[in-house]
């Protein structure tokens, strides 16, 4: 028999996708706190701690603009996520990370002056003193993913009561890494949890642009992960999905994919300047969504929270951060050398005369 190709007429109907948020950008509770925030109190120490990280985001910048560190990847307007992650994880789970949730490794272990470290060039930050498990930085895209899902393998077959997460971009979920990791933890029941942080837009390029999903959250479908999508300005919505998705792990249920809506404040890296592809009202009406305005209103309301205890914090978060970055200043530079006497075990010829070359130069200057 003949086989005519025919043009498809009709596209499959859209994915009825699960989607939660408790805390309104206006401040007040949509229902009740769900079992990850057993009540307001336990809100307050990451609410601080996310004011820790814009604080340093913003001295990161400053930094980076009187060129005492190079190119910097901001995470304004991130925080909720970042934190809500990283704190919703267990000591010896492991963390593979991207290049810009400086706030769930801060929750993990990992000290501001390393992440100065890394993007002052020094390969010492990546070298993390306390989460000594988890991933470096990964400015590859996506390629974390495949990482984590090795880590969540080995896990399983080990026996061992451990969960990997991952975190990319809404771009990051593109790529054939990602795919490669859903397929993985669906086929081997893995305890993975992959996090895609959708901030709108993949450097230059729309979400719209990028992707003819629905959403981000049903990409997992296909591999047969549970599938969820976050306000992820919504701390609180942040830790009731970690929750669910590490409950999930641990007991055997397999993997997730999470996606948190939420927005890029800043340019992509301080090497961009995202005036010249997005308008100033999205960016305006994006500040109005932003993570702390609610949290804030609501502790405030709660009577947790008020401007004096906020001015003082955010000045003591100064002196912290200061703290962090003299020692930074301070750590004396590598020689030229180091940047190749710990790539290779054994150094190929070519490399090794560009070495030499390398330490003459240096002593030249």
């Amino acid at each position: 028999p003949m086989h005519h190709w025919m043009p498809r007429t009709s596209v499959p109907s859209s994915v009825e996708m699960e989607s939660l948020q408790y805390l309104k950008p206006d401040g007040t509770l949509a229902g009740d706190l769900p079992p990850a925030v057993p009540d307001a109190n336990a809100l307050l120490p990451l609410f601080k701690r996310m004011l820790f990280v814009r604080t340093f985001d913003s001295k990161a910048i400053a930094l980076q603009r009187t060129g005492k560190l190079g190119t910097y990847a901001a995470c304004l307007g991130h925080e909720a996520t970042h934190v809500g992650i990283g704190a919703s994880m267990q000591p010896d789970d492991v963390f593979a990370p991207s290049y810009r949730e400086y706030g769930a490794q801060f929750e993990r272990g990992v000290k501001p002056r390393d992440v100065l470290m890394y993007w002052g060039g020094d390969e010492r930050g990546n070298d993390f003193e306390i989460p000594r498990k988890d991933y470096p930085w990964c400015v590859p895209i996506s390629t974390q993913c495949l990482m984590a899902s090795g880590a969540a393998l080995s896990f399983k077959l080990r026996g061992e009561n451990r969960v990997a997460v991952a975190t990319c971009g809404d771009g990051g979920s593109s790529k054939t890494d990602f795919y490669a990791a859903v397929n993985s933890a669906g086929a081997f029941t893995l305890p993975l949890v992959l996090c895609v942080i959708n901030n709108g837009w993949a450097i230059s390029v729309p979400r719209k642009a990028q992707t003819g999903a629905d959403t981000l959250a049903q990409k997992g479908l296909a591999g047969g992960l549970h599938c969820l999508q976050v306000d992820g300005n919504d701390l609180v919505a942040v830790l009731e999905a970690m929750r669910r998705a590490h409950e999930r792990a641990r007991s055997g249920q397999g993997g997730s994919v999470i996606e948190f809506m939420t927005y890029r404040l800043h340019d992509h890296t301080t090497a961009d300047d995202a005036r010249r592809y997005r308008g100033e009202d999205e960016v305006k009406a994006a500040w109005e969504k932003e993570p702390f305005l609610r949290l804030r209103k609501y502790l405030t309301d709660q009577g947790l929270w008020d401007e004096s205890q906020e001015k003082a914090w955010i000045e003591e978060c100064g002196k912290l951060v200061d703290v962090e970055i003299n020692a930074y200043l301070e750590t004396p530079v590598q020689p030229v050398e180091a940047m190749f006497d710990y790539l290779y075990g054994d150094m190929p010829a070519d490399v090794l005369a560009q070495r030499e070359q390398a330490i003459a130069l240096e002593k030249r200057a």
